[in-house]
C-alpha cells in the first residue's frame, strides 16, 4: 500500500503490525527481565472515535440518540470539541494514518486485540485503558451531551470491552461531572463493575472541582473503596494561550496547567481532610510542575494560614498523599527528576504509565533505567503500587515472589 506523504508524494509501506512496529520494546523488556515483574500501566488510551458507532446506540435520551444517528449517517455531527493540532508531524509518526490497516480477528473487539499485542510487546501485564477525543469532554458547551456521551461511552466499556479483556484491561470512567446529579447515578450504577476501579475526571475545564455540589459524588467514590482521578489535556483555545503560536508550546504548558488549577482548588479548599481515604490520581501532566506548585503553595499557606481553615497539615502533604502518573516524564535534568522522586514520595505514590499509543509515549524502560532508584522503587512504580491500590493479581509465580518480597502482597 501507498501512504500519502507531504506534498503529495507516495511511500510505499507494508500494513501496519503492532507487534512488528514494537520489536525493540519486546527485545528491551526481555533484556530487563520485565516479565518477572507486574508492570501495570495506569494511562493507556484507545481512538474511541473509530468506535462511535459501537457505543452511541446507548444513548439513554431518545431524542438525542437519534439526532445523533442520523446526523451522523449523513456526516453532520460533530460531537466532540475539536482541536487544532499536529501531532502526527505531518504523517511522520506513521502509526497514525495507518491504523486502519492493521488486521484484527473478525467478531473480536479490535481495541481488546490491539491492546493485547502492544501489552505483550511492552511486558505489561495490566493497563488502565482511556478515551482520546473524549477527555475533551468538559469543554463540550452542551452539558446534556456531556452527560450523554459519558453515560453511552461508559455501558459499552464496561458491557462489551473490559469483559473481553481477560481481566488485563480495567478503567477508571468518565465522570460528568459539569452535572453533580448525574454523576453520582453513574457512580451508583457503574460503580461496582468488574474491572471498574475509580472514575475520572476530565481536567480541561473551569468549573470549580470544589463546588459542594461535588461533595456527594466524591463520597460515593470513597465508600466504595474506589479511586478519583484527573486527566489533563490541552485546550488551545483556553484565553491564557491565545497568546501562544506553536503546538508545541501549548502542549508544554497546557497538560500541567488544569492540574495544577485542580489540585490547587483540591488542597486550598480542605477536600483532602474531607476525604482522606480517596485515592486522587494525577494523570498525564508530567511532574516537573508538582514541587514546583508545593513551594508556591506552602509559601502562601506559611504567609496567609488563615485562608487555608481546613489545612492540619502543609499544602505539600497533602499532594504527598495523592499519586501521580509517571508519563510525560521530563528526563532533561537527572538531579532535578531526583529531587521531584523525593519531594513527591515517588517510590509509593508514583505509578508507571505509558500513554500508548499517543506520540509521546514511555516504555518501561523509562522508569527501569533511572540511575537514582533503588530496586524496590523501581518495583512499586512500575506495578507494585498499582497492584495493591487496584488489587491486582500477580501473573505468574515470580511476579507474585516480588510483590511479597516488597510489600505489596500478603506471603
Amino acid at each position: 500500500m501507498d501512504l500519502l506523504a507531504d506534498r503529495g508524494r507516495r511511500v510505499p509501506i507494508e500494513e501496519l503490525n503492532t507487534s512488528r512496529l514494537l520489536g525493540h520494546a519486546r527485545k528491551q523488556a526481555h533484556e530487563r527481565g520485565l516479565d518477572d515483574l507486574l508492570v501495570a500501566d495506569i494511562d493507556s488510551h484507545h481512538y474511541e472515535n473509530e468506535c462511535f458507532d459501537e457505543f452511541l446506540p446507548f444513548i439513554e435520551n431518545d431524542v438525542l440518540r437519534h439526532l445523533v444517528l442520523a446526523g451522523r449517517a449523513k456526516g453532520r455531527q460533530a460531537l466532540t470539541p475539536s482541536q487544532v493540532s499536529f501531532q502526527d508531524m505531518g504523517g511522520r509518526i506513521t502509526r497514525y494514518p495507518l491504523r486502519s490497516s492493521e488486521k484484527t480477528a473478525t467478531g473480536k473487539i479490535r481495541d481488546v486485540e490491539l491492546g493485547r499485542r502492544w501489552m505483550d510487546a511492552m511486558s505489561v501485564d495490566y493497563s488502565c485503558l482511556f478515551p482520546t477525543l473524549l477527555l475533551s469532554v468538559g469543554l463540550h458547551p452542551s452539558t446534556e451531551m456531556e452527560i450523554e456521551l459519558c453515560f453511552s461511552y461508559n455501558r459499552w466499556l464496561t458491557e462489551r470491552v473490559l469483559p473481553e479483556g481477560q481481566g488485563r484491561l480495567y478503567s477508571m470512567l468518565s465522570l460528568p461531572i459539569s452535572e453533580p446529579d448525574e454523576a453520582l447515578r453513574q457512580v451508583e450504577m457503574f460503580g461496582g463493575c468488574e474491572n471498574v476501579t475509580g472514575f475520572l475526571v476530565t481536567s480541561a475545564r473551569t468549573l470549580p472541582i470544589h463546588h459542594n455540589s461535588n461533595m456527594k459524588v466524591f463520597r460515593a467514590i470513597e465508600e466504595r473503596g474506589l479511586a478519583l482521578a484527573f486527566h489533563s489535556a490541552i485546550n488551545i483555545g483556553e484565553p491564557v494561550f491565545k497568546g501562544l503560536n506553536r503546538f508545541a508550546a501549548v502542549h508544554a504548558l497546557g497538560f500541567p496547567f488544569f492540574n495544577i488549577l485542580h489540585v490547587t482548588n483540591w488542597v486550598t479548599n480542605g477536600l483532602g481532610e474531607r476525604f482522606p481515604k480517596l485515592p486522587v490520581i494525577w494523570i498525564e501532566g508530567g511532574l516537573a510542575w508538582v514541587p514546583f506548585l508545593m513551594q508556591r503553595l506552602d509559601h502562601e499557606f506559611m504567609l496567609r494560614a488563615s485562608e487555608f481553615p481546613l489545612l492540619k497539615k502543609k499544602p505539600s502533604d497533602y499532594m504527598r498523599d495523592m499519586y501521580y502518573a509517571s508519563q510525560p516524564m521530563e528526563r532533561v535534568d537527572m538531579i532535578a527528576l531526583e529531587c521531584t522522586f523525593r519531594m513527591i514520595n515517588a517510590e509509593t505514590q508514583l505509578m508507571y504509565a505509558s500513554d500508548y499509543p499517543h506520540w509521546d509515549f514511555d516504555l518501561p524502560s523509562t522508569i527501569w533505567d533511572l540511575p537514582f532508584l533503588s530496586e524496590k522503587a523501581k518495583h512499586n512504580i512500575l506495578g507494585g503500587t498499582a497492584a495493591r491500590l487496584f488489587k491486582l493479581p500477580p501473573r505468574n509465580g515470580k511476579q507474585k515472589d516480588n510483590l511479597v518480597r516488597f510489600g505489596n502482597l500478603a506471603a
